[in-house]
């Protein structure tokens, strides 16, 4: 499990590689973090195993399609009183 969930969209798959080899390069000089990356080879969907957080990088096409955000939403419902 991770404590943080990071949604992110890039505008085509070369631009979600950039973005995650850009991240992934600044995690492991920053902080040191090392991250492990699913999905780079396609780059439509790049999932990001950074430890404590989990970063999800799309193309927005594909990030519409599984909407991934909708399923971690807290529904607030109102009881009449």
């Amino acid at each position: 499990m991770a404590d943080y969930m990071v949604v992110a969209s890039g505008r085509s798959s070369r631009q979600v590689s950039a973005i995650c080899e850009k991240l992934s390069t600044r995690l492991k000089q920053g902080p040191g973090l090392v991250c492990r990356m699913e999905g780079k080879q396609a780059s439509d969907w790049v999932l990001m195993d950074c430890g404590d957080v989990i970063v999800h990088v799309f193309r927005p096409e594909v990030r519409a399609f599984y909407q991934l955000e909708d399923m971690w939403l807290f529904e607030t419902s109102t009881t009449p009183t």
